[in-house]
């Protein structure tokens, strides 16, 4: 009988996507530059479990069966009767959940960021994932909440794309109400089905568009208007049939004059979101030079979400920055530069000065700089090539020998000169 160890060669999981340290790096630097933006405009993060109750996902009212995934115990005792619960699949229904069980205990309006990692079942593609991160704000009020948090949205949203290195971006504006009102004008009766399909209106051809809406009852009257609407360039061409109409068109125009002096931010009557729940304003943002990715920002305003968890009107407005999908497409095209966030490698020279060279690290910490001690006392070459490897800018070399003095090495220069470490910062150097 053979003794060999069974080795399991590790693979990918398709649809978690996983980084290197220096790609990793970048990515916690795009991070910390989200949250600081959205903390500049008095958002407060929260967390909230990875999962929720089943009945809380479902009270939401739609169909999701096909997207969340259920967690249960491989080995479960006889008769056990714990509650079901699912890995959340947005950050919207979990932050509902949120305010109406905290409701007595938050200021209104409650504006809160979430970064969090969220999961779907859906089959794994270029921008689409099984586990992703997102990057929420929304701010939910009582009983009403006033438009002008419906043009804060995006304005928040461009100045932390315009911070990112990205190509050109757009954010294209619509509110739902002004395509809900035609259809009740229409007497359209499955007004679900109609939206989703004017949501794929960047995917497929109006052919398309005009077949999906004539199996769904739609005749090509009405289909033509619907979409003459969708691919209307100019709101002032647009005529509201009905106080819905009028209603969505000036709160769409509110909205985009308060971002008139954005010049990438667009009105577009094709954005619909294919989620019920939005009620007013809704929000897409595309690349450019490839719309085909899909929307890397998304969002809107619902008025009615969190009625499902307490017994209160709670509009809110929110918008979700996809970061996984937006990441992904970004880091082979990253300069991700240094491995390692140490300022300076301090030479280990033998055994004998461990201590002395941990003390050099320790005072070289206290005056702010990130510092690595070197594992081992091996050959000074082998040393400066894990510093290069790693990218750390600085190896500080201890006194050894006959030497006296201490010494820092510019990595990129290989200049090196005399320096003490009691005060020394790799910020000055």
């Amino acid at each position: 009988m053979s003794d060999k160890k069974k080795i399991y060669k590790p693979k990918p999981i398709s649809g978690y996507p996983e980084w290197l340290p220096q790609v990793r790096r970048v990515e916690q630097q795009w991070l910390d530059h989200i949250r600081e933006v959205f903390e500049s405009y008095g958002f407060c993060n929260i967390e909230t479990p990875a999962v929720e109750a089943l009945e809380v996902i479902a009270a939401k009212g739609e169909d999701v069966d096909k997207e969340i995934y259920v967690l249960e115990r491989l080995q479960k005792e006889e008769g056990d009767k714990e509650a079901r619960l699912a890995l959340h699949f947005d950050q919207t229904v979990p932050l509902a959940r949120y305010v109406g069980q905290h409701f007595n205990d938050l200021v209104f309006p409650f504006k809160r960021y979430q970064t969090q990692k969220v999961w779907r079942g859906e089959r794994p593609q270029a921008g689409r994932f099984r586990e992703f991160t997102q990057c929420d704000i929304d701010v939910i009020n009582v009983d009403n909440l006033p438009l002008s948090l419906d043009a804060e949205m995006p304005k928040i949203i461009h100045e932390v794309l315009s911070g990112l290195d990205i190509p050109p971006f757009e954010i294209r504006i619509s509110n739902r109400k002004i395509l809900l009102g035609l259809l009740d004008y229409l007497e359209v009766r499955n007004k679900t089905e109609v939206t989703r399909i004017i949501d794929k209106i960047e995917k497929l051809s109006e052919d398309s568009i005009e077949q999906l809406l004539k199996e769904h009852g739609i005749d090509e009257a009405d289909s033509s208007e619907i979409l003459w609407l969708a691919l209307c360039p100019d709101l002032d061409a647009v005529f509201p049939h009905n106080e819905m109409m009028q209603e969505g068109l000036e709160e769409l125009q509110f909205v985009m004059d308060q971002l008139s002096h954005l010049p990438n931010v667009v009105a577009d009557l094709s954005i619909v979101r294919g989620l019920d729940y939005y009620t007013g304003t809704v929000y897409e943002t595309m690349f450019v030079d490839d719309p085909s990715y899909g929307s890397i920002c998304s969002g809107g305003r619902y008025d009615d979400l969190a009625s499902s968890y307490i017994n209160k009107k709670l509009p809110g407005v929110g918008i979700s920055i996809g970061f996984s999908r937006l990441f992904a497409k970004m880091h082979t095209q990253l300069d991700t530069g240094r491995i390692s966030p140490a300022d300076v490698l301090v030479i280990l020279n033998s055994e004998d000065d461990r201590a002395a060279a941990s003390e050099i690290a320790d005072t070289l910490r206290k005056n702010g700089n990130a510092v690595e001690l070197y594992h081992a006392p091996q050959k000074f070459s082998k040393q400066l090539s894990y510093a290069e490897k790693k990218g750390i800018p600085f190896v500080w070399m201890p006194p050894f020998g006959d030497t006296v003095e201490h010494k820092v090495k510019t990595m990129a220069t290989g200049d090196q000169v005399e320096a003490d470490y009691k005060d020394w910062k790799a910020a000055d150097a």
